[in-house]
């Protein structure tokens, strides 16, 4: 498997909801580094946490949250895989910093993962505006 088709498959299972169960197989280790400019999530600092994080998300908080994928390219020069896309959710769960609002967000992203030799992620970025999303649904002012 490629590094871009390797990174792809993460992507897909991840916003899926398959959690670190799901996600593991495309990532070099559990305590990969994960890296976001933030608040929501702060306290996440590993690819494990995160897509434990997603899953809870969109299986607990946001039940059939979607995504869907504007672009995706990989770029052999510095070995990383970029995703663009819009994250689609509506707040009917438990899990939220206050009760189901029954607001949707659509939020876009892009996800950053740096690739080793071996096809295997080695550390991920993602690019977010959480206050956004969170006024979006409901959670902040």
């Amino acid at each position: 498997m490629t590094s871009y088709a390797t990174a792809l498959k993460f992507f897909e299972a991840c916003e899926t909801n398959e959690g670190w169960e799901g996600c593991k197989e495309y990532v070099v280790n559990e305590a990969a580094p994960f890296k976001v400019q933030a608040a929501a999530l702060a306290d996440i600092t590993t690819i494990q946490g995160y897509t434990q994080w997603v899953k809870a998300f969109g299986t607990i908080t946001a039940p059939g949250a979607t995504y869907e994928l504007h672009l995706g390219c990989f770029d052999e020069k510095t070995r990383k895989a970029v995703f663009y896309a819009t994250y689609h959710a509506k707040h009917t769960g438990e899990g939220g910093p206050v009760e189901p609002t029954n607001k949707e967000m659509h939020t876009d992203y892009v996800y950053v993962l740096d690739m080793n030799a071996e096809d295997k992620i080695t550390a991920m970025s993602k690019i977010w505006n959480d206050g956004f999303a969170l006024k979006q649904v409901g959670w902040m002012e």
